[in-house]
């Protein structure tokens, strides 16, 4: 196969004269031969034939599985290319079954219709012409006719075909909504022959149930289907995404006056807004408690959190009794508030530890877990993220585990194993970097813990929230619920670093103090200025060469880089694409721009895959179409859509490694990241560190960040239901006119 910066011209006209075909109904093409494609079908170079002109053309672009002998009705630009001449730039495309008894003897004998080679393809043709397709889907019996076709080769080949003709009718109505190619598979997966159906019903709703599908696509469909703006389904649509982006930044709920207010910014009149809150509480879709709107996912959780907690929360006398006289004496290493921790453990149902960097929060851990054990009490460990887990592991020297691989997902029922009915087989359930709880995961969490078991949450309150809607372990703390154990005194051997002094300056609004220049090799924390954002990533680059040299770290695998946010010359998308050419310049190619020994990230929970958000990897290979990643030293296969959850991770945004810790950081901050520079940021970015931290950037942001005491206060009600001020069920269904 031809490499596709070289492909091969096809002879005869290229001069693509579309006067004969409208420029807004594509161009209708045969292809004739495929010169390359790319793993993922994003980019493809095929050859084709104009179907009505027989002219011959190359086209470039996102053409997905195409095969030779397949009509498409293509949309794009045409292209004057420097080496390669004239091409059509596909941008959407849709199959097209041919019409002209030639066409179809190509189509059929390409091998798209399981059961027909070219030979009989040509005696289908001869027998039924132009019409074959016809008779084969609607006519099935008559196939019959032909020799060496009997019943059953019949029936195969007539519900191929109109398989092939329903994908065909499907993906051209949905490309012709300006849906893309990767956009209109989806829906179809999700509901086959009905697509067309469900779309002109509501494609709003195909913006809640299909993912990729937001509520920007759905509405320029809706648009392109003639659904006006102030339409009740635009509306609902409107009001279902602005909770789900309310979720997406942390809010289990949304006031209704905030949601009349930013619909209006979507042009949508707040009388209709008002109006169909009724008709989608009556569907299930939201739940209202007062003037807030729920998620009814994110409403059950934040109730079934409170009821659990307060539950785990009760004495136990009887228990903390049998479990006392187990266990004998005081352990000489611990401070006193390090024991007082420990006995909390086995004298309360819930115990809350919380503490900043130096603390002692990891040795606390380890006896309380001794101390556990002693008592004859199994226990189960476990965090939110692989890291943390595999750094809990490693601390206390016993098994630990993510969260959902404790709960253990059961791919059968879309569900985890673990649950009221089957609780965790432990008597104390240890969740280490707690902090990281949002309402969902802790709702399966906290479920699953037998009534009887103890709970214990570790983390620090100063760290940012959690990804997810909620803060649990914010408002626990807050409500009083369990008994509070707060870890403040930093030992003597953790104040010699100057991470842990910095991390404890930060919280007090100063700048940490760095390590003297002089010391590098041997200091663990540094500054560099840089107020240029080019200057910026210069300096980066050379600051990894030296940190292999003076610590010995793999700026691969040792170093994690750091960004407030996404976008922008010193965002993370930027960062990884200098850092992919300078640390992997060679790596072999493959889909979406990653190459083999890239550092990736998975951005979203994969339960099948039992890879989770925030889990890092290294690619190992490409087999056609698909890419390994090495997580943890296990292989994990990724083919199609799944390798859209997968992101270079040589920059990260700090949130995205809460419960990691990397042997260095360098954390880039600039003036343009000012929306995003708050302490508790720049808190969680120097305690990701463990041997090396370096602040890279403007002294001036570094500076703010630390004076930003501001909290990302996030709406919930949990705190005010932890302290019995909101009941712990659905508000009582009430009578809505329509």
């Amino acid at each position: 196969m031809a490499h596709p910066r070289h492909p091969v011209r096809p002879q005869g006209n290229l001069s693509l004269d579309l006067s004969s075909e409208r420029a807004d109904g594509g161009i209708e093409v045969e292809i004739s031969n495929v010169v390359f494609r790319a793993p993922d079908g994003e980019f493809v170079v095929a050859h084709a034939q104009r179907t009505r002109t027989n002219d011959e053309l190359v086209l470039v672009g996102p053409l997905g599985d195409i095969s030779i002998g397949e009509t498409l009705r293509v949309r794009g630009r045409i292209e004057e290319h420097a080496r390669h001449g004239v091409q059509l730039r596909v941008e959407s495309f849709s199959p097209v079954m041919p019409g002209t008894a030639a066409g179809i003897a190509r189509y059929l004998g390409s091998g798209l219709v399981p059961g027909i080679g070219k030979a009989l393809a040509q005696r289908l043709v001869e027998r039924f012409g132009d019409q074959t397709l016809e008779v084969i889907a609607t006519r099935t019996d008559a196939l019959r006719e032909v020799p060496g076709i009997g019943k059953r080769r019949s029936e195969a080949i007539g519900a191929a075909v109109r398989s092939r003709r329903e994908l065909a009718e499907t993906l051209s109505f949905l490309h012709g909504l300006g849906l893309g190619r990767a956009n209109a598979r989806r829906i179809h997966e999700r509901y086959g022959v009905d697509a067309v159906r469900v779309l002109r019903a509501d494609p709003y709703l195909v913006a809640e149930e299909v993912r990729g599908i937001g509520f920007r696509t759905a509405d320029s469909a809706g648009r392109a289907l003639g659904i006006g703006v102030d339409d009740p389904r635009r509306a609902a649509g409107a009001v279902l995404h602005l909770l789900g982006k309310a979720a997406d930044e942390g809010h289990a709920f949304c006031p209704e006056e905030l949601l009349v207010h930013e619909a209006l910014e979507l042009e949508i009149p707040s009388t209709r807004t008002l109006g169909v809150l009724p008709g989608l509480a009556r569907a299930g879709l939201i739940l209202r408690e007062d003037a807030a709107v729920y998620p009814p996912p994110l409403f059950d959780a934040e109730v079934a959190v409170a009821r659990d907690l307060r539950s785990l929360a009760r004495p136990r006398p009887q228990l903390r009794a049998a479990a006392r006289a187990r266990v004998e004496g005081r352990d000489e290493a611990l401070s006193e508030t390090q024991q007082l921790a420990v006995d909390a453990s086995l004298d309360h149902g819930l115990l809350l530890l919380t503490g900043g960097p130096g603390t002692g929060k990891t040795t606390t851990v380890g006896a309380l877990v001794a101390t556990q054990e002693a008592a004859g009490r199994r226990v189960a460990l476990c965090a939110p993220t692989g890291r943390a887990a595999k750094r809990l592991s490693e601390a206390t020297g016993r098994e630990a585990k993510t969260i959902h691989r404790l709960l253990e997902w059961n791919p059968a029922t879309g569900g985890f194993r673990r649950g009221p009915e089957n609780p965790i087989a432990a008597d104390v359930v240890l969740v280490d970097e707690a902090s990281m709880l949002d309402l969902r995961l802790a709702q399966s969490l906290f479920q699953a813990i037998a009534p009887e078991a103890h709970l214990v949450l570790v983390g620090d309150r100063d760290q940012l929230p959690p990804v997810g809607a909620g803060q649990v372990l914010r408002d626990a703390l807050a409500s009083g619920v369990g008994e509070t154990v707060r870890l403040t005194q930093v030992f003597r051997q953790a104040e010699q670093s100057a991470i842990v002094r910095g991390a404890h300056a930060i919280l007090h609004g100063d700048m940490p103090t760095p390590t003297p220049t002089g010391e590098q090799g041997s200091g663990d924390l540094f500054v560099i200025k840089a107020v240029d954002p080019d200057d910026a990533r210069q300096k980066l680059v050379r600051l990894l060469a030296r940190m292999e040299g003076a610590y010995g770290l793999d700026s691969r695998r040792d170093v994690q880089v750091l960004s407030p946010m996404r976008r922008g010359p010193l965002g993370v998308v930027a960062l990884n694409e200098l850092l992919q050419e300078q640390l992997n310049p060679r790596g072999a190619h493959g889909p979406r721009g990653i190459r083999v020994g890239d550092k990736v990230m998975q951005l979203r929970n994969d339960y099948e895959r039992e890879v989770f958000n925030g889990d890092v990897g290294e690619v190992a290979r490409f087999e056609g179409t698909t890419t390994y990643v090495r997580f943890d030293g296990r292989e994990v296969r990724f083919v199609g859509d799944a390798l859209g959850a997968l992101s270079l991770a040589y920059a990260s945004t700090v949130h995205k490694v809460q419960g990691s810790e990397f042997p260095a950081v360098v954390i880039v901050l600039h003036g343009a990241h000012h929306m995003l520079l708050t302490r508790a940021l720049l808190y969680t970015a120097v305690t990701r560190g463990k041997r090396l931290v370096v602040l890279l950037g403007d002294p001036r942001a570094m500076a703010r960040a630390a004076r930003n005491a501001a909290s990302q206060e996030t709406r919930s009600r949990l705190l005010e239901r932890l302290r019995g001020e909101r009941p712990l069920a659905r508000p009582a269904e009430r009578r809505e006119d329509a």
